[in-house]
């Protein structure tokens, strides 16, 4: 039986929830977190249990999947889930305020754009103290849960096509390709460079670069 991270993800959570008569559980998680550059940005998810979706089968932690398999199971999601909803936060505040409170923020958003209030949030690792909603946070959620691991392909898809348009603007760094992680390609540039306006100035690897400017 896989394990971990290899697991493929279960309704268990959902179903637990549902035994209680609960029916709209959002599903919640982020993409973007351990990014140099651009913003953190979260998804949120309500399945529905009305339509049987074949599409359901090949969903995973939105890393495990191909940039493809994310557009295509995105837009699945997108059409045939109860409501979906992206929050977005800047490099400016996580600069401000840290990446956990901006990571918490962005959560936030994307739970409050959902176009139907949930009545139960399951969300990857953390909880929302803060949202009067049952809730459970989940260790490797995008890997174990269903519902979160389509917040995650919600959450990684919007984040890239971000980072696509910046590219735009910021071509010489090669957003494009490494979406600010910190790839061995994206270092490089730095160090050729320096940083841009969209790098986040309170992250070791840019702070430390900027010292040496």
């Amino acid at each position: 039986m896989k394990t971990g991270i290899d697991r493929y993800p279960e309704f268990r959570e959902e179903n637990l929830l549902r035994a209680q008569g609960i029916s709209l559980i959002a599903g919640v998680d982020e993409a973007g977190r351990g990014c140099l550059a651009g913003p953190v940005v979260a998804g949120a998810v309500i399945l529905t249990k009305r339509r049987r979706c074949g599409w359901l089968k090949d969903v995973r932690d939105s890393k495990l999947l191909p940039p493809e398999a994310r557009e295509e199971l995105f837009k699945a999601i997108v059409t045939d889930s109860l409501s979906f909803g992206a929050g977005i936060v800047s490099h400016c505040y996580i600069d401000a305020w840290g990446i956990v409170s901006a990571t918490r923020l962005a959560m936030r958003l994307a739970i409050e754009s959902l176009s139907v209030p949930p009545q139960a949030l399951l969300i990857d690792y953390l909880t929302l103290p803060e949202i009067a909603c049952p809730q459970k946070g989940i260790v490797d959620g995008d890997a174990k849960c269903v519902s979160i691991a389509c917040a995650s392909i919600v959450a990684k898809v919007t984040r890239d096509r971000l980072m696509a348009r910046l590219d735009r603007r910021f071509s010489a760094y090669g957003f494009l390709r490494h979406k600010g992680y910190g790839t061995a390609d994206h270092f490089e540039r730095l160090d050729a460079l320096g940083p841009s306006s969209i790098h986040r100035r309170s992250f070791a690897p840019v702070s430390d670069l900027r010292r040496l400017l």
